[in-house]
């Protein structure tokens, strides 16, 4: 009889998101040798970094597989126990998952799918083939707005020996017979290609019995694999083989040939979509219970998930445990690491665990042939009888079950309780009493009809108590049990961002300080929208104020949608009035000075406004065309834009419009914070949520922060929660300077410190950080006006320290900018991409006269090729864009992403950036809050100062120091300076003085203040 051997075809990298760093290949082929498995899928082979990593280090063995190199294996080897050291290196097969969502039959269709390929030409293929498709870098596992019958044809191409699966097929949310998603049969989602799927995977929370009472699944080949996210799930599930270890006589079993041998099955239970339910009201159900009220939740009287077990239930024409035709054997399993925690009462990732597993493995062999084939009378001698026991009990299927539901994974016990005692007093060296378990919280009782009881899942160990709610926590009834809404797109979303995302139409008013996510909430808010509750792409405006904020926004839907997402409406303000304008005058342009006919910039909004208000019936068909209205950073809106929000959404509208009132700093440009807090009252029934939990600064950072603005917050009660607390985080560094230069040295000292020493002379100063030194681009230095940055850059250019600055000016404000894109409109000739016709413009213009008259200097033409060049490159071959882009506004991106250099920028220029490392200089009376000569600042100017010095403290991550000078030259006369007052509402206990101080606060006292 040949050999069996197993198979995990369903993996995942290091690039896949939520997936462990620690996911490489001689990783991978480690615990394949420790777990007992043959055959690994790559898994990711569509991420270009992947892929290359492939290219690299495999090295052809069996057809159609790869093998690590000779040297790797032997380096694998060496990290084994002898007893596995001398087994057959692992073999992997190229793979892919695929996430595709789509719009089939006007309903949105979302199924994962897994591919398989014979050879890395093939792979090479079908990547370029996706790469036209949608963004592969993105994730390992790359979500494209593709039908499933196409990538099943893309795949063909590719090679006609590629084959694809559809994965965990059942999955709620993703799959192909997914409840929310999928279809009624696997035919019906491949159409016309759907006879060259030849194998379906079950997916963790179903089995090949339960896959039995549909008969249209008859017609496959059903196989188990891991999902491993992780190195240590591998084998949690997966397929065994008794056929030549190759592709395509693997190939050949899925389709119906000798070969396959059976599956390893998670207990279905276990999965965590087992069962229905609500995970957030403990609600726990069989399908039956279910059915009985109508799917509703008991406590919240909210739909509930509805899970795998049902969904066959819906589909089965066969009952249960009926015979199905070419049933293949089937093994249920519980990982060796879960039993040795059960054992122990700890964790399954606990060292302790660890030791013991190494122990049996090192003694018995692989994991696999521990739970499935060693003598018990081995594993007893090996494990003790505990251990032998439970495999026994596992072997024989005796196992108690609890189901997952709604996310939430099952548990699957092989002892009662009370099996496992403890030792008794008589056993111990000293008598110490039994841990009396922390009690739960109970829900307050709400009335309802009479239903079938509640099934309450307990845990393994009671939860910790939840804090009590704070007293500064806004109450949103409407909102109120919206914090886990079951979907895999909000997964990754903490509560309130899904509460956020999730929320019903209507207005919404999101509150988003520093940090929270505001850019992600309301990218996965737009995202949820289209692809959860039918909203079609093309009904969406998203409003941004920057081309930069606009692109990242594309960016992000792109992730999180595929190519849909371009079907979203995303603009700046100016460049949707341009847009909208143009509809109706075509030939409109925008000049500098007005001329009757054309309009400036600042007159754009204006004129649309007229226009609407002009046309009722255009505001309609405007109103008709986008029902769905995203605005970000809400608080920056000028009298006219909100005029324009007011015309294009009605008061009880779908407006979605997220910000932070307390980073509202410009009014110098218009900006007006009043239409922010005032949202509520011009919008009906506008729900309010609020973002606090902060993922950017480090607790002292934001302790301070807040504190500094609680004077005049305009957000009651504002809190911001790190996400995570560092004890050994450092405070906030303050150092007093005679002057600016000694400030400024200060600044190039301290960057000397924390790179590791420009000079060669200094060690690294990595307090606080992640890594073990800190690069140049790393750090920023902050400062309220353009003119405190001459010393700065002096000092760090002395201190050979690279430097670069950045600005909001707009391009056509800079010198030569105007002449060089009047002269490329006239050179119509040109042809290649914008970025290189802009190098030829600017040769013949340096050469001859301007064509519309005037001939800038050549240094004033070639910084404008420079300042133009990373928009023109954006843009690609789309002049008209290129132009448009500079005629509505774009501003001078003088950051190179690539460069290696310290970002010096002003307060105002900071807002939407961030750096492990920032300096704030000129933390000085007269600067913050700046005061200009023969007038002193109103109250609202100072308001708008603290919330400018509030956006600079929290461009932070890491590391942050202020710094302030004793006296400084203003307005033409050196004066005394004075710390700024913003510092005085900060406890000195989370500030570090520098210099010549007095010592800081012992660190539990500072624990205590944060």
């Amino acid at each position: 009889m040949p050999p069996v051997w197993t198979a995990d075809l369903h993996i995942h990298s290091r690039y896949s998101r939520a997936c462990s760093k620690d996911l490489e290949l001689p990783t991978l082929a480690w615990w394949a040798r420790r777990k007992g498995v043959a055959l690994l899928g790559t898994g990711d082979v569509t991420h270009p970094a992947w892929y290359e990593h492939l290219r690299e280090q495999l090295r052809e063995a069996e057809p159609g597989l790869y093998r690590l190199s000779p040297e790797a294996e032997r380096e694998v080897a060496q990290r084994l126990p002898a007893r596995l050291a001398a087994g057959e290196p692992a073999r992997f097969m190229l793979s892919a998952e695929i996430s595709t969502i789509y719009k089939r039959g006007d309903r949105t269709r979302k199924v994962h799918h897994l591919i398989y390929l014979p050879d890395l030409d093939a792979a090479q293929r079908f990547r370029e083939r996706l790469g036209r498709v949608g963004n592969l870098a993105s994730d390992g596992r790359p979500i494209l707005g593709l039908d499933s019958r196409d990538l099943l044809e893309i795949t063909l191409e590719a090679s006609p020996d590629a084959y694809l699966v559809p994965a965990h097929i059942w999955t709620p949310w993703f799959s192909a017979l997914g409840s929310k998603s999928g279809f009624d049969a696997i035919a019906d989602c491949y159409a016309d290609l759907a006879g060259h799927i030849t194998a379906v995977e079950t997916g963790l929370s179903s089995d090949p019995a339960m896959n039995h009472r549909v008969s249209s699944l008859d017609a496959y080949t059903l196989v188990s694999n891991s999902d491993a996210h992780s190195p240590q799930a591998l084998a949690r599930e997966a397929t065994r083989f008794d056929c030549a270890l190759d592709y395509f006589a693997l190939k050949a079993a899925l389709a119906g040939a000798p070969g396959l041998a059976g599956t390893l099955e998670f207990f279905p239970e276990e999965g965590k979509y087992h069962g229905d339910g609500h995970r957030d009201c403990g609600v726990n159900w069989t399908p039956a219970q279910s059915r009985a009220t109508g799917g509703v939740c008991p406590v919240c009287h909210r739909p509930l998930t509805i899970g795998v077990l049902a969904r066959v239930e819906a589909l089965a024409d066969r009952p249960e445990g009926a015979p199905a035709p070419n049933a293949r054997p089937v093994t249920h399993l519980v990982q060796l690491a879960e039993i040795i925690g059960e054992l122990e009462g700890v964790g399954p990732k606990t060292r302790t665990v660890e030791g013991k597993v190494n122990t049996l493995v090192a003694a018995l062999g692989s994991e696999l042939d521990i739970l499935m084939d060693v003598p018990l009378d081995e594993v007893t001698v090996a494990g003790g009888e505990l251990v032998g026991e439970a495999l026994r009990r596992l072997r024989a299927g005796r196992v108690h079950r609890v189901p997952g539901y709604d996310g939430e994974y099952g548990v699957i016990r092989l002892f009662e309780p009370d099996e496992l005692r403890p030792q008794t007093a008589a056993d111990t060296l000293f008598d110490l009493p039994a841990p009396v378990p922390a009690p739960r919280r109970p829900r307050p009782a709400k009335a309802a009809p009479s239903k079938p009881a509640v099934r309450r899942t307990q845990p393994v160990s009671a939860p910790p108590l939840p804090p009590p709610p704070s007293p500064h926590e806004p109450f949103e009834p409407m909102l109120a049990g919206m914090e886990e809404v079951g979907t895999g797109l909000l997964d990754r979303l903490d509560a309130m961002q899904r509460v956020a995302a999730s929320a019903p139409g209507g207005p919404l008013l999101i509150v988003a300080g520093p940090g929270t996510g505001k850019t992600r909430t309301l990218t996965h808010r737009l995202a949820y929208l289209c692809a959860e509750m039918n909203v079609y792409p093309e009904d969406c405006l998203a409003i941004t104020f920057t081309r930069r904020a606009a692109e990242e926004l594309r960016h992000r839907l792109g992730g999180l949608l595929g190519p849909v997402a371009e079907d979203v409406t995303v603009s700046t303000f100016h460049s949707l009035a341009l847009s909208l304008l143009r509809e109706q005058e075509p030939d409109l342009a925008v000049v500098d000075e007005p001329d009757g006919a054309n309009v400036t910039l600042d007159e754009l909004i204006p004129r649309l406004v007229a226009l609407l208000k002009a046309q009722p019936s255009l505001q309609d068909k405007l109103r008709s065309r986008w029902p769905w209205v995203f605005v970000d950073e809400y608080q920056d809106v000028d009298p006219d834009q909100y005029a324009l929000l007011r015309l294009l959404v009605p008061s009880d509208g779908n407006l979605c419009a997220i910000g932070d009132p307390d980073q509202a700093i410009y009014s110098f440009r218009g900006a007006d914070v009043s239409f922010f807090l005032q949202f509520s009252r011009d919008f009906v029934d506008a729900r309010v949520v609020r973002l606090t939990r902060n993922y950017r600064s480090s607790a002292p950072i934001l302790a301070a922060a807040v504190q500094a603005i609680a004077p005049s917050s305009l957000v009651p009660g504002r809190r911001l929660d790190p996400a995570k607390v560092d004890p050994e985080a450092p405070l906030i560094g303050v150092y007093p300077a005679g002057s600016p230069a000694e400030e400024a040295a200060f600044i190039a000292r301290k960057v000397d410190e924390l790179v590791g020493g420009v000079s060669h002379r200094t060690r690294a100063d990595v307090r606080g950080m992640t890594g073990t030194t800190v690069s140049f681009n790393d750090i920023a230095v902050l400062y309220r006006t353009d003119a405190q940055a001459a010393a700065i850059v002096d000092a760090l250019s002395r201190a050979g320290v690279p430097v670069q600055k950045r600005s909001h000016d707009r391009l056509r404000g800079r010198a030569g900018v105007n002449t060089l894109l009047a002269e490329l409109r006239l050179a119509t000739g040109l042809t290649g991409s914008v970025a290189a016709r802009l190098k030829l413009t600017a040769k013949v213009l340096i050469e001859r006269p301007a064509l519309g008259g005037g001939s800038p200097e050549p240094d004033d033409v070639w910084a404008a090729v420079d300042l133009l060049t990373p928009l023109a490159l954006r843009c690609g071959q789309d002049l008209q864009r290129f132009l448009g882009e500079v005629a509505t506004g774009a501003e001078v991106d003088a950051l190179d992403p690539r460069a290696e250099a310290v970002t010096l920028l002003t307060l105002h220029a900071a807002k939407g950036l961030e750096f492990p490392v920032v300096f704030l200089a000129g933390c000085e009376d007269g600067l913050l809050p700046l005061r200009l000569p023969g007038s002193a600042p109103t109250e609202a100017e100072v308001a708008e100062e603290r919330r400018l010095f509030f956006v600079g403290l929290t461009r932070a991550q890491r590391r942050l120091y202020l710094s302030h000078a004793a006296r400084r030259v203003r307005y033409g006369s050196e004066r005394d300076c004075r710390p700024t007052p913003f510092l005085q509402p900060v406890d000195a206990g989370l500030l570090e003085q520098l210099g010549d101080q007095s010592p800081r606060r012992p660190r539990d006292q500072q624990l205590r203040l944060i």
